[in-house]
C-alpha cells in the first residue's frame, strides 16, 4: 500500500468534489431541510436507515415520511395523535415497513420526551461499542417487533454497520456537508461507511485487504484512513464513493 500515493489522489478527488451537487443527489439532502438540531438529527436518522437502493427511491421515501410528519419531525415525534399515525400503516421501504416505522416512532418519542437527543444513545468507550449500546437502548422497550431488530445494526455480531457508521458521519463531521452537531464524538473516531462502492475503491487505494464486507473491514479501512489524516479521516468515505461512481458510469 503506498499510502502517499493514496492520499495524494483521494485528495485530488476530495478538491473536486462539488459539495452541492453531492448533497442534492444523496440522502443527506433530506436534513438539509432543516435547521434545529433535533429535526436535523430526527430525519438524518430515518433518511439514513433507509439508505439502502436506488438514492431516488431513498429520498422520495424518506421526503415521504417527514411529509407524513408535517415536515416538523420532532414536533410530530412529540405530538402525534392516533389519527395522525395512520398513514404510516402504509409505509414500505424494501423490508422496512409500517412495523417499523411506527417502532421507530414510539422509541424516539420516548427519547425526546426524556429531553434525550439520539446523541446520548451513542455511549461507550469505542465506536464499536457505542453502535452496539445503540442497538441495546433501542430495543430494551417489551413493545419491541422481533423483525425490527434487523433494521438497527449489531457489530458486535460483526455487521458492518453501514447506515449507523453514515448517520454517524453526517451528525459528526461539521464541512458543510456533514453537520457536525454532535460534540460527544470526535470525527478521528467514526468509522468509514462500507459498501460495496466503497469496498471497491478501498481496495484500488490498497487501503483495504479483508474480502469480506464486515465489521473487521471496517475497522481495518478506518485504520488505513487514519494514517491518511488523524484527525477527519472520513472525508475520505466521500472520496472513495466518487471514485466508485465514476467507474460505474
Amino acid at each position: 500500500m503506498n499510502l502517499n500515493k493514496a492520499k495524494s489522489q483521494l485528495d485530488a478527488i476530495l478538491e473536486n468534489l462539488n459539495p452541492q451537487y453531492f448533497i442534492d443527489n444523496d440522502p443527506i439532502s433530506i436534513p438539509h431541510r432543516f435547521t434545529s438540531k433535533e429535526d436535523i438529527e430526527i430525519s438524518a436518522f430515518f433518511a439514513a436507515i433507509l439508505a439502502w437502493g436506488q438514492r431516488k427511491t431513498i429520498i422520495n421515501n424518506a421526503n415521504k415520511l417527514m411529509h407524513w410528519m408535517g415536515e416538523e419531525p420532532h414536533r410530530f415525534i412529540l405530538e402525534h395523535s392516533d389519527k395522525e399515525l395512520k398513514q404510516f400503516e402504509k409505509f414500505v421501504h424494501r423490508t422496512f415497513n409500517s412495523t417499523d416505522v411506527l417502532y421507530f416512532i414510539e422509541v424516539l418519542k420516548h427519547w425526546y420526551s426524556e429531553d434525550k437527543s439520539l446523541e446520548d444513545c451513542f455511549v461507550g468507550n469505542s465506536m464499536k461499542e457505542k453502535i452496539y449500546n445503540f442497538h441495546l437502548a433501542f430495543f430494551k422497550f417489551d413493545f419491541a417487533p422481533a423483525r425490527t431488530r434487523k433494521h438497527i445494526a449489531n457489530p458486535a455480531k460483526n455487521s458492518s454497520a453501514k447506515r449507523l457508521n453514515m448517520y454517524l458521519r453526517w451528525m459528526v463531521r461539521g464541512d458543510g456537508l456533514d453537520f457536525g452537531i454532535w460534540k460527544s464524538i470526535k470525527p478521528s473516531e467514526l468509522k468509514c461507511p462500507l459498501d460495496v462502492h466503497v469496498k471497491r475503491a478501498a481496495h484500488h487505494f490498497g487501503l483495504l485487504q479483508r474480502t469480506q464486507q464486515d465489521w473487521k473491514a471496517v475497522e481495518e479501512l478506518s485504520d488505513n484512513l487514519l494514517l491518511l489524516d488523524a484527525q477527519d479521516p472520513i472525508k475520505y468515505d466521500l472520496a472513495l464513493f466518487k471514485w466508485s461512481e465514476t467507474k460505474m458510469d
